[in-house]
């Protein structure tokens, strides 16, 4: 007879294990989950970013805008990105360095329906973003040019 297949075991290594970054923060905007792909994604390891904010993987200069949408999505229990939305935006690693991600995010309520948090899953795409930047340099370039000639 096969061993029975346990969803929470599965649930449970599925959010460690994955390559993309799982985060989950409270309402106050503290980490209480971080996956191995977030330590991938953003250099911190676990122990270095549970019980921290948001803030050591937000921009300095994109902080206030955040917080004013995730304080307004604690308080209201909505969002105005739908369930799938995908998100991009610039990010922050240990280094320093800024990258680009895109991600999604699902709320978590209490059992009065009250948010208590959100877990965002995210992706690293700042080669991707690069690669597109070139392009659209170039397509620039070669349109004044021709415009020129």
């Amino acid at each position: 007879m096969a061993p029975s297949f346990d969803t929470d075991q599965f649930a449970r290594d599925l959010a460690r294990d994955a390559a993309d970054a799982i985060v989950y923060a409270d309402a106050a905007g503290v980490i209480q989950f971080w996956n191995t792909g977030a330590t991938r994604v953003f250099g911190f390891d676990a122990a270095e970013a549970i019980g921290r904010s948001l803030d050591i993987i937000i921009p300095a200069n994109l902080r206030q805008r955040h917080w004013d949408g995730y304080n307004a999505t604690m308080q209201t229990g909505r969002t105005r990105y739908g369930a799938g939305d995908l998100l991009a935006v610039p990010a922050l690693r240990k280094d320093g360095a800024r990258i680009s991600v895109e991600f999604t995010i699902v709320p978590f309520h209490d059992a009065a329906g009250r948010m208590v948090g959100i877990a965002a899953i995210l992706r690293d795409v700042t080669k991707r973003f690069e690669e597109m930047k070139a392009l659209r340099a170039q397509l620039r370039q070669a349109g004044s040019g021709a415009k020129s000639a």
